[in-house]
């Protein structure tokens, strides 16, 4: 019996691993190799300045834009430790193996809400399978929050069964807290750790619970303590409701389905509202659906993905409300406004949602968490009603493989155009004229970062 649970978990280790590095390869390659070399935005503007100014250690926890960034900031002194000339490329590559390690780590931790491991494997590959992940909030460290906010409700709710997985569980949690302040929104997911109290043996499961429970206490109070106390700069005025569940459609959902929301506004007016009103309706039916039969559990699960994806949509509107358009009441104009970075994120947990429900409609179940009953509710016998869900199901996995295999392909993104990083380092040099108390500015977009001689005049 030992032995083949050894087998079994070694098996399982070595396919989230083999996971991840798919996951980190799809990411890695959807890019393309311009946009894998230009540097993006914060990764050469406020990080590396802050990394100048204030060293490897202090500029870790030191806030920007109202919260903490601790993995962007670690990866920002891995990059600047390597030949200058290699430093957007170095962080394209450090953001995708964060994005296969989150992959990893999906795969392990979603096993009791997602037995079949078709459906985990899809599930933890939806960060670099996502249509709108390559435009903006790919392989870049300013935007990988939004990958480690996708494994929070799995690092909250994870039943550990020991005390080494509760600590690894607590450590990679305390990584994601700190780095991204809407964790805080997964905050009831951390009663899927704590109860049943006891596991189906009678012992006491819930003492596991306390460690990722105190850092997510304490990382998500030092974020909000930041969010008080830190100026971030805001457009004033506030998104109307109907803008934000209009814009919620047009961009999150939409590029769920292609990364051309543009076409999918053109439609709107064209043809109204219908042709979103009603593919929308039929995944929220899944949804339903899911929640209705699924264990206590899976419909935590499918609730917090569901809501948070509306959340994280709605308040990135009121902290940039200068990016709001008229969506309710879409004009042509609309075709020409790109795919936010919120939608990405929204998107992300919007199909996270709907892998779990597909689980849920197609799983006669093992068992749970705590062993105790069955990982996904319903009736054991066939019949109609089960010929049904599982119907849903495949409806709702053809639409997800469909969606995400067929725009798959390296795409427009906002660094498409250079310029590159590494080709302007030797000019830079040159630039310095052999004095090392200069700066000089590399291009990046946007915008343009300032590099010490002293360091580009190592070489």
């Amino acid at each position: 019996m030992t032995t083949t649970l050894r087998r079994s978990g070694t098996l399982r280790a070595a396919a989230a691993v083999l996971v991840g590095l798919a996951t980190t390869s799809l990411a890695w390659w959807r890019l393309g190799p311009v946009t894998r070399g230009t540097a993006w935005a914060e990764d050469g503007g406020v990080f590396l300045r802050e990394r100048l100014a204030l060293g490897p250690v202090d500029s870790l926890l030191h806030p920007y834009a109202g919260y903490l960034h601790l993995v962007p900031r670690l990866l920002v002194d891995a990059a600047w430790a390597l030949p200058v000339e290699e430093y957007a490329r170095a962080l394209s590559a450090a953001a995708c193996l964060v994005v296969g390690a989150v992959a990893l780590t999906v795969f392990l931790l979603a096993r009791d809400v997602v037995p079949q491991w078709p459906l985990r494997a899809l599930l933890a590959a939806v960060p670099a399978l996502l249509p709108l992940a390559p435009h903006e909030i790919s392989g870049n460290v300013a935007n990988l929050h939004w990958f480690l906010l996708f494994a929070c409700p799995w690092l909250f709710a994870y039943r550990a069964r020991s005390w080494w997985a509760s600590g690894i569980v607590a450590v990679l949690t305390g990584f994601v807290v700190l780095t991204e302040l809407q964790t805080v929104l997964f905050l009831p997911m951390l009663l899927l750790a704590w109860f049943p109290l006891r596991d189906a043996s009678g012992v006491r499961a819930w003492p596991r619970a306390v460690p990722v429970t105190l850092v997510v206490l304490a990382g998500g109070a030092a974020q909000i303590v930041t969010a008080v106390t830190d100026h971030r700069s805001r457009a004033p005025g506030a998104p109307a409701f109907a803008d934000v569940v209009a814009g919620w459609l047009l961009q999150p959902v939409a590029g769920i389905w292609s990364p051309d929301v543009g076409a999918v506004a053109r439609v709107v007016v064209t043809h109204g509202w219908g042709a979103v009103l009603v593919p929308v309706l039929l995944v929220a039916a899944a949804l339903v659906a899911a929640v209705v039969v699924g264990s206590w559990r899976a419909r935590w699960t499918v609730l917090a993905l569901a809501v948070v994806s509306g959340g994280v949509w709605w308040a990135a509107l009121v902290a940039n409300a200068g990016e709001v358009q008229a969506w309710a009441h879409p004009t042509p104009g609309l075709a020409a406004v790109p795919p936010l970075r919120y939608a990405a994120a929204s998107g992300l947990l919007l199909l996270a949602a709907a892998v779990v429900a597909a689980s849920v409609l197609l799983g006669r179940g093992r068992g749970a968490t705590d062993g105790a009953r069955p990982a996904h509710g319903g009736s054991r016998s066939g019949g109609p009603a089960r010929s049904g869900r599982a119907l849903a199901g495949w409806c709702v996995v053809a639409v997800v493989v469909v969606a995400t295999l067929g725009n798959v392909a390296p795409g427009p993104t906002r660094r498409s155009d250079g310029p590159v990083w590494a080709t302007q380092v030797p000019a830079a040099i040159e630039a310095c004229a052999g004095d090392p108390t200069r700066s000089v500015a590399i291009r990046k977009v946007p915008w343009s970062a300032q590099v010490p001689c002293a360091r580009l005049l190592e070489h």
